[in-house]
C-alpha cells in the first residue's frame, strides 16, 4: 500500500466517460507521472484527488485517509498540495507576501478575509516562506512583484507556495509548460533536489525528457482507461505506449 491509494475510480460528464475504473497506487517517497494525450482524463483524475470533482465511484485514500467528499481545503490541511498548469499568484503582491498566504491558509484552514496585518507581522510564517523561496532558488527576489517574473519563475514560485504548506504529497499539473529547454532543465534539477528530501510527487506531463528525468514510476492514461504502470525502462519498452505516446524508441 503506497501513501496514495485509488481504486475503481469512475467519472462521467454527460455521456461521456472521462474515467474509466481507474487505479493507481502511489509510493511514499517516490515521484510518479502520469501521462497521456490531452482528452486521456489526467487532469479530471488529478481533480477528484483535490476535492475540485468527486468521482460517480472509486476510492481515493491518501496516508490512511478517505479524500471522497472532503472539500479542497480540508484535502490540503491533510497533506496535499497542487501547483497548477496556470499559475495561481498574487501578481501584485511580492513573492514573499504570495508565499507568505498559502502558509496561513494552511495553519488556519482558509485564506483571510484581512491578510494584510498578519502577513507583515507574523515572524515564523515569514520565515518558512523565506525558507521555501530558498528552496527554489528565489530567496533573493523575495521583494519583487510577482507579476514582473518571467514565465519560469512564476512556475516556481507556484512552486514555493506549495512548498510553504509542508505538503506530505505535492501534485504537479504540467510543471514545465511553456518553458523554454534551459528552464525545463534548471526545473528538472529543482524538482530531483526536492524528491531527495523525501516528499512524494505526482506529476502531470507532455515532456517525455521531463517524465524519464523524473519519475521513479508512471502510469499511462488513454481515454479515461489505464493502459499500463510500470517503471520508466519497462514503459519505455511498451508496446501500446511506444506506439500511442512515445513515438518509438526514447534516450
Amino acid at each position: 500500500m503506497g501513501i496514495l491509494n485509488v481504486s475503481s475510480i469512475n467519472m462521467h460528464f454527460g455521456g461521456l466517460q472521462a474515467l474509466n475504473n481507474v487505479n493507481l497506487d502511489v509510493r511514499q517517497g517516490t515521484v510518479h507521472a502520469i501521462i497521456g494525450p490531452n482528452g486521456a482524463g489526467k487532469s479530471t483524475l488529478l481533480n477528484c484527488f483535490v476535492g475540485r470533482l468527486t468521482p460517480d465511484t472509486g476510492v481515493v485514500d491518501f496516508d490512511g485517509i478517505s479524500l471522497i467528499g472532503l472539500k479542497p481545503h480540508e484535502i490540503n490541511q491533510a497533506g496535499v498540495s497542487r501547483v497548477f498548469q496556470t499559475p495561481e499568484i498574487f501578481g501584485d503582491l511580492s513573492l514573499l507576501e504570495n508565499v507568505m498566504i498559502p502558509a496561513f491558509a494552511k495553519r488556519d484552514g482558509s485564506y483571510r478575509q484581512n491578510l494584510w496585518a498578519p502577513l507583515r507581522g507574523e515572524s515564523k510564517i515569514r520565515e518558512r516562506a523565506m525558507a521555501a523561496l530558498a528552496d527554489v532558488k528565489m530567496a533573493d527576489k523575495a521583494g519583487m512583484i510577482a507579476n514582473t517574473l518571467s514565465r519560469g519563475d512564476k512556475r516556481r514560485l507556484e512552486l514555493a507556495m506549495g512548498l510553504v504548506q509542508e505538503p506530505k504529497l505535492l501534485l504537479l499539473d504540467e510543471p514545465t509548460a511553456g518553458m523554454a529547454r534551459a528552464d525545463t532543465n534548471a526545473t528538472i534539477a529543482l524538482l530531483k533536489e526536492i524528491s531527495a528530501t523525501g516528499l512524494t510527487m505526482v506529476i502531470i506531463e507532455h515532456d517525455m525528457h521531463v517524465v524519464f528525468s523524473l519519475a521513479e514510476r508512471i502510469t499511462v492514461l488513454a481515454q479515461g482507461t489505464v493502459i499500463a504502470e510500470d517503471e520508466p525502462a519497462k514503459i519505455k519498452g511498451h508496446p501500446k505506449v511506444q506506439e500511442a505516446y512515445l513515438g518509438g524508441t526514447h534516450s
